[in-house]
C-alpha cells in the first residue's frame, strides 16, 4: 500500500505518454484517477503517522552495494505532510487542467509531464537517504524544464527552460559535495545513521583544504543551503522563478507555488538535525531568508504581469519558511509551507482563470472591470490575496505571524534583522496584493472590448478547484495549528525540536504593540494600496504623469527586477564566455592541448615525412644501399653504445615504412 502512492503516478506518466496516442480523451480520466488514489492514501498515511504515531520504512531493494545504499522509503511526519501537500495539489491541477489545456493538441504530453513531476517530488519527500533524495531532486528538475518548455516553439519558453536549469545547476553543486562529504565523513549516506552521529561531531572535526581549516559540519550546512537557494529561489539564484511563469499556469501553480521550490524548504526540514549543529549557517540562513522576503516583495509592487506578481510573492513567502529554519523552527516553516501551498496554488489557479477567460491576457495594463463577470474567481482570488498578506484567522495568518513573533523574540541580533524586513515585507505583501485585486476587479475596463464581449465565468473543471483550495485558505491553520506549533506532536518527531532553542514559549510573552505590528503593518498596506488604485486613482497617475523624471528610473530599477538579470547576462555570463572562450578554448585547447596533442603529433609526422620523402628516388639500387646502410648502422650502434638490436631495428623499419 505505501509504494503505491509512489507507482500510481509512475503508470499515469506512462500511460499518458505510451498509450495516450490510442487512447485519446479517455486518458485524461485514467490519469486523474491515478492521482485521486495517491492522493487517498497520502490522507490515509497522514493519519496513520501522525495521529496513530506509526512511522513506516520500506526496503524495496540493494541499490549500490558499495556505498551501502538501498531502495528504502521512509514514511514518517514530515513525509507524511510533504505526501498530502504534493498529491493534492497535483490532482486539483490535474483536474483543472483537463480543461484549461483540453483544447491544446498535445494534452496526452502535457498530463504524463505532470505525472511525472509528481512522481519525482514523491521520490523526494518519501527517500530515506541522500542519494535516494537527490535522485528526486534532480527528477525534479528534469521535469520542470520539461514542463517550462512545454510550448518548446515559442522562443521566451526555451530561454526560461534553459535559464531554470541552468541556474539550479550552480545550487545542485553544492549538494554534490554535501554528498561527498557526508559520506567521507560519516561512511553512509542514511539519514538514520547521519543524524544519529552528527551530534558526536561537537567538539567540530576540521577538514584541511589549500592550508585553510573547514569544520565538517559547517561545510556540509553551507553546501546543503546552496542547493537550497538554488532550487527554492532565494536571494542571488532567484532570477529563474519569474521567467519560468512562461509554461502553461497548470505548471505554475504545480512547480512554483506548492512542490517544486518548497524542496529547498523541505531538504532544510529534512536535514534539521545537521543544521541545529552548525550556529555559523544558521546566521546565514536566517539572513538569507529576511533578504528575500523584503527584496521580492518589493520587486512584486512594480511588476504589471499577473502571474509573475504571484510569482514574486512565492519567492517572497518561501523566504519566511527558510527565516523559520533559520531560527530553528522547523514545524513553522513546515506549517508555513503547508498553509502557502493551499491559497498560492489558489492565486495561481485563479490567475489562470482570468488569463483563460481574457483570451491568454495576463498585463494588468489590459485588465479591469472582472468583479462582475467573474465574481466567483474574484472571491476566490480575494481569499487567497487576504490569507497571502496574513489577514487574521485565515491559514497565511496562523503561520507567518508566528514566524514574525519568533524572530522578533530571537536574543540573536540576525533575528531582529529578519523581523524588521519580513515585517516592511508584510507592508508590502499587502500593497501588492490590494494592487493587484483592484487593478484587475474594482476598477475600469482597460482591455479591448472584444475580450470583455465573450468574457465569462469559468466551467466546472475550473471552479471546483478553486472552490476547494478556497475552503483549504480559510480553513487549513485553524484545524492544523495544534499539530504544528509548539514543540510539534509525536508525530513530527523526526523533526529537531529543542526546548532551550525555540522561541515559541517566549512569543506568549510578548508585548501587544509587537504581537500586533504585522496586523498593522498588513492592513497598512491593504489601506494605501486600495487608496492609490482606487479611490484617488486619476489623482495619484496625474502625480506620477508631472513627476516622471524623478521616479522613472527608480520605476524602470524595480520594474527591471533591481537590474539583477542586466548584472548577469552583462556582467557575469558575458566575461565567463570571454573566459571560457579566449583563456580555456583557444588557448588550453586549442593551443596546448592540440599541441602537444593529436594535431601537435600529426604535424610533426607530417613534417618528417615530407623530409624523408626526397629518399623515394624510385630506383632500386637507392634501396638496395639504404637496406646495406641500414644493417651497418644497426651493428655500428648495437657495437658503440650497447643499444639492443630490437630497439634500433624498430627505428629503422619505422624510417623504411616512411619511405613508400
Amino acid at each position: 500500500m505505501y509504494l503505491l502512492i509512489i507507482v500510481l503516478p509512475f503508470l499515469s506518466f506512462f500511460f499518458s505518454l505510451i498509450l495516450g496516442r490510442w487512447l485519446s480523451q479517455f486518458i485524461r480520466w485514467v490519469s486523474n484517477t491515478c492521482i485521486f488514489f495517491s492522493l487517498l492514501l497520502s490522507v490515509h498515511i497522514f493519519y496513520r503517522v501522525i495521529y496513530c504515531k506509526e512511522p513506516v520504512i520500506v526496503y524495496s531493494f540493494s541499490w549500490i552495494d558499495s556505498l551501502n545504499v538501498s531502495w528504502t522509503f521512509q514514511f514518517d511526519g514530515v513525509s507524511s505532510v510533504m505526501l498530502v501537500v504534493v498529491t493534492s495539489i497535483s490532482f486539483l491541477v490535474h483536474f483543472y487542467s483537463i480543461s484549461y489545456m483540453g483544447s491544446d493538441p498535445h494534452f496526452n504530453r502535457f498530463i504524463s509531464f505532470l505525472s511525472l513531476f509528481t512522481f519525482f517530488m514523491l521520490v523526494l519527500v518519501t527517500s530515506s537517504n541522500f542519494l535516494q533524495l537527490f535522485l528526486g531532486w534532480e527528477g525534479v528538475g528534469l521535469a520542470s524544464y520539461l514542463l517550462i518548455n512545454f510550448w518548446y516553439t515559442r522562443t521566451e519558453a526555451n530561454r526560461a527552460a534553459l535559464k531554470a536549469l541552468i541556474v539550479n545547476r550552480f545550487g545542485d553543486f553544492g549538494v554534490y559535495f554535501a554528498l561527498l562529504l557526508i559520506f567521507y565523513h560519516f561512511k553512509s549516506l542514511d539519514f538514520s545513521v547521519v543524524f544519529s552521529l552528527v551530534s558526536f561531531v561537537i567538539p567540530p572535526i576540521n577538514l584541511v583544504l589549500f592550508n585553510y581549516t573547514f569544520n565538517v559540519v559547517d561545510l556540509i550546512c553551507f553546501f546543503l543551503l546552496l542547493g537550497v537557494v538554488g532550487k527554492s529561489a532565494q536571494f542571488g539564484l532567484h532570477t529563474w522563478l519569474p521567467d519560468a511563469m512562461e509554461g502553461p499556469t497548470p505548471v505554475s501553480a504545480l512547480l512554483h507555488a506548492a512542490t517544486m521550490v518548497t524542496a529547498g524548504v523541505f531538504v532544510l526540514i529534512r536535514c534539521s538535525f545537521i543544521f541545529s549543529c552548525s550556529s555559523f549557517v544558521l546566521l546565514l540562513v536566517v539572513l538569507m531568508g529576511s533578504i528575500t522576503t523584503f527584496f521580492a516583495a518589493v520587486i512584486g509592487c512594480f511588476q504589471n504581469d499577473i502571474k509573475k506578481i504571484v510569482a514574486y510573492s512565492t519567492c517572497s513567502q518561501l523566504g519566511y519558511m527558510v527565516l523559520a529554519c533559520g531560527l530553528c523552527e522547523y514545524s513553522l516553516a513546515l506549517f508555513h509551507l503547508f498553509n502557502h501551498a493551499f491559497f498560492k496554488a489558489l492565486l495561481f489557479l485563479g490567475a489562470g482563470s482570468i488569463i483563460h477567460a481574457m483570451a491568454d491576457e495576463q498585463d494588468l495594463r489590459r485588465l479591469g472591470g472582472l468583479a462582475q463577470l467573474m465574481p466567483f474567481t474574484y472571491i476566490s482570488f480575494l481569499i487567497g490575496s487576504f490569507s497571502l498578506a496574513g489577514f487574521p484567522f485565515l491559514s497565511g495568518f496562523f503561520s507567518k505571524d508566528l514566524i514574525l513573533e519568533s524572530a522578533s523574540s530571537s536574543i540573536f541580533l540576525t533575528g531582529s534583522l529578519g523581523f524588521f524586513w519580513s515585517t516592511l515585507a508584510v507592508f508590502l505583501t499587502s500593497f501588492y496584493s490590494m494592487r493587484l485585486l483592484s487593478i484587475v476587479f474594482l476598477n475600469k475596463p482597460l482591455g479591448f472590448f472584444k475580450y470583455y464581449h465573450y468574457a465569462a465565468e469559468s466551467d466546472f473543471f475550473i471552479l471546483v478547484p478553486l472552490f476547494i483550495l478556497s475552503l483549504l485558505s480559510i480553513f487549513s491553520g485553524y484545524i492544523f495549528f495544534d499539530l504544528f506549533v509548539g514543540l510539534g506532536s509525536d508525530g513530527l518527531s523526526s523533526i529537531y525540536n529543542s526546548w532551550d532553542r525555540t522561541n515559541v514559549f517566549s512569543v506568549e510573552f510578548l508585548l501587544g504593540g509587537i504581537k500586533f505590528l504585522p496586523l498593522l503593518f498588513s492592513i497598512l498596506g491593504f489601506l494605501v494600496s486600495y487608496f492609490f488604485y482606487v479611490v484617488a486613482q486619476n489623482l495619484v497617475t496625474k502625480f506620477f504623469v508631472y513627476s516622471m523624471s524623478f521616479f522613472h528610473p527608480l520605476y524602470v530599477f524595480f520594474n527591471q527586477k533591481w537590474l539583477f538579470d542586466i548584472f548577469y547576462n552583462l556582467r557575469c555570463i558575458v566575461s565567463f564566455v570571454n573566459v571560457c572562450y579566449n583563456f580555456f578554448f583557444k588557448t588550453i585547447d586549442r593551443g596546448f592541448v592540440e599541441l602537444l596533442g593529436p594535431l601537435g603529433l600529426s604535424r610533426v609526422f607530417y613534417k618528417l615525412s615530407r623530409s624523408l620523402s626526397i629518399f623515394q628516388t624510385g630506383f632500386l639500387y637507392h634501396y638496395v644501399f639504404f637496406t646495406i646502410f641500414s644493417i651497418i648502422a644497426l651493428i655500428v650502434f648495437h657495437s658503440l653504445f650497447f643499444i639492443p638490436f630490437h630497439y634500433v631495428l624498430l627505428v629503422l623499419i619505422f624510417l623504411f615504412c616512411s619511405l613508400f
